[in-house]
């Protein structure tokens, strides 16, 4: 038989398994809200959208989620984060040339003109 202690301490667990999944989710349509932006001022297919916000988190040293968050108030504010604002054009350009080096690799290309 569980005792009582024992199901205040499962409560307490899934209570907080509950937050950290609701959280979760806030976070994931956060970051599904920006690369809507990103996309839509990149020109940018949906699937780069992601790895966008990826390149400028990780060469800004700033969380996805905080990424996110400027970019997707960035077109009611008019404000951007500066690093995100100069990483960005960099990130929609990496972008680009991914895509181009993939697909000349769907080609049978080779891998010498890699992009960095």
């Amino acid at each position: 038989m569980i005792e009582r202690g024992e199901d205040e301490g499962r409560i307490a667990d899934l209570e907080s398994e509950v937050a950290h999944l609701r959280q979760a989710l806030k976070s994931r349509a956060l970051i599904d809200h920006a690369i809507g932006v990103v996309i839509t001022i990149g020109g940018l297919p949906p699937e780069d959208g992601l790895e966008v916000l990826k390149y400028i988190s990780q060469h800004t040293n700033i969380k996805l989620r905080v990424v996110a968050d400027d970019l997707v108030r960035w077109p009611s504010t008019r404000h951007l984060t500066r690093s995100v604002r100069l990483a960005l054009p960099h990130a929609i350009e990496h972008a680009r040339r991914m895509r181009r080096h993939r697909a000349r690799m769907a080609e049978g290309g080779d891998l010498r003109n890699a992009p960095q």
